[in-house]
């Protein structure tokens, strides 16, 4: 993807991400996270707004920085890194609204021919089969991994 994206920071371990949102909204730290699941190998991709009170991650704020495309490819960039430390890993995706699960859809369909050079991508049905992901086709949630990993969903 050679869209422009945040700098970002990562924890040695690169189960943790975080960067600046930077426009009209000013300067917003944002935090991506994976997370193990009870599932061998899979990991949640958790993202969103951090607030510095209470020291958590929202991933229901609107920010409106008018900087979307650039913060999902800032995301995306990520998933090459995780990836690349942990290439059995398979990344489980939802957004916390059906608006933002739309917009991730969105976002893989628009870079699909890019994603799937180096990615094999899924979608979970709304009969909740996973199947290979078609572009504007819509689903519930996401997964990916490197390419050649063999689907043991």
């Amino acid at each position: 993807m050679h869209k422009p994206k945040y700098l970002y920071k990562s924890e040695k371990d690169l189960m943790a991400y975080e960067f600046i949102s930077e426009g009209p909204k000013g300067s917003i730290k944002k935090v991506i996270q994976y997370c193990e699941t009870s599932i061998k190998n899979v990991y949640n991709l958790g993202f969103g707004d951090f607030d510095e009170i209470t020291n958590t991650i929202s991933d229901l704020t609107i920010t409106n920085n008018d900087d979307s495309i650039k913060v999902l490819t800032t995301v995306a960039s990520t998933v090459y890194s995780f990836l690349n430390k942990y290439p059995d890993a398979w990344i489980f995706a939802a957004g916390s609204t059906s608006a933002r699960t739309r917009l991730y859809r969105i976002g893989i369909s628009n870079n699909l021919m890019d994603i799937k050079q180096d990615f094999e991508v899924y979608g979970l049905t709304k009969e909740g089969v996973w199947a290979d992901f078609i572009k504007d086709e819509s689903y519930e949630a996401f997964l990916i991994t490197k390419k050649g990993n063999t689907f043991a969903i």
